[in-house]
């Protein structure tokens, strides 16, 4: 499910078996990283739209946590477990942070989620067959992440 109108229904209704969050983290940045800033944000944003559509029924894809590059991730951190705060409240027992921005691979999530970086590429100029299969690749390494917490937690049902 999305951060969207139509999904909002369904999500009320089945709000018991949505307990996985995903939070793409979506720098933004003026100038000469511009390019790059919108480089990671594709990426990541078509990264979590995959996984989103592998578990509609299970995740919940949350609108992207946006950050300026210059931003220090301490303070990024701490707006972000406010996030993970609020959303848990609400029942969501997991958290998958995506990003592609190197400068997550250092943050301490504090066990409240996993933060997968993956590396992106450009999808600029990619058919759709090639986007989505380079995608798939990217995905399998999030999957056993994912399956991982489901299970021990004691509710797997990633195989649907």
């Amino acid at each position: 499910m999305k951060w969207i109108g139509k999904d909002m229904d369904t999500y009320s209704q089945a709000a018991e078996y949505i307990d996985t969050a995903v939070i793409p983290l979506i720098p933004a940045a003026p100038g000469k990283k511009m390019k790059d800033a919108v480089k990671m944000a594709e990426f990541t944003e078509y990264l979590a739209e995959y996984v989103e559509q592998q578990y509609t029924g299970r995740v919940f894809l949350l609108p992207p946590f946006t950050y300026l590059l210059t931003e220090p991730l301490a303070d990024r951190m701490e707006r972000l477990l406010t996030w993970q705060q609020a959303f848990s409240k609400e029942g969501f027992e997991h958290f998958l942070y995506l990003t592609a921005d190197m400068d997550w691979r250092t943050a301490d999530t504090k066990g409240n989620g996993e933060l997968v970086w993956v590396p992106s590429f450009p999808l600029k100029g990619m058919d759709g067959r090639d986007k989505l299969q380079s995608i798939e690749q990217q995905a399998q390494q999030i999957i056993p992440i994912m399956t991982d917490k489901w299970t021990s937690s004691g509710r797997d049902d990633s195989q649907n």
